[in-house]
């Protein structure tokens, strides 16, 4: 007799999952695609970056966004209950994406806005005032309350499969429908 999967153990479950399950589960996560962002702000010492593709809208009322930081991000704790901003990158901006992942460049502009400091020339841009955060298990979930906002023309950042890749500007928003 073949014993039904209890709830969670359904194939593809995780669990605690052994190093080569860990493994596949967060390669099927790579199957969906990203944009790229920089989570940025200003810490009890100095200025913070944090390259992140867990980035989504929440609600249009009041405006809310949500990023999800690891906490082994190095300025993981620094940022509760701090303002911040999310910088939505374009394609050419991948030199952004590798110096707040680890692998520094030449320092990138800031700009110091009205809540939070933010990068220069991004896709776009979006400064919040801290609403919430929840555990999220390796992970911290930041929700913050959007209180400035603009986006400019172009490609966008992407990540797939491991991989930098573009989203043409032809394929992005819905403005036009609007």
């Amino acid at each position: 007799m073949i014993a039904k999967p209890r709830p969670g153990e359904a194939h593809g479950a995780v669990g605690h999952a052994s190093a080569p399950r860990a493994h596949h589960f967060r390669g099927s996560l790579g199957r969906f695609a990203t944009g790229v962002a920089i989570v940025t702000f200003d810490g009890a010492t100095k200025r913070h970056g944090i390259t992140v593709n867990s980035f989504t809208s929440v609600s249009m009322e009041p405006p809310l966004v949500l990023v999800s930081i690891a906490r082994t991000a190095r300025a993981h704790d620094e940022l509760a209950g701090r303002p911040f901003a999310v910088n939505i990158l374009g394609a050419e901006q991948l030199y952004l994406a590798t110096h707040f992942a680890g692998w520094p460049g030449p320092e990138p502009r800031w700009v110091e806005g009205g809540t939070a400091p933010r990068l220069a020339g991004v896709l776009a841009y979006f400064e919040c005032r801290p609403w919430a955060e929840y555990d999220g298990g390796d992970h911290t979930l930041y929700l913050g309350e959007v209180v400035n906002f603009d986006y400019r023309s172009g490609d966008a950042l992407a990540f797939a499969n491991g991989s930098y890749t573009t989203i043409p500007e032809s394929q992005l928003g819905m403005e036009d429908l609007l």
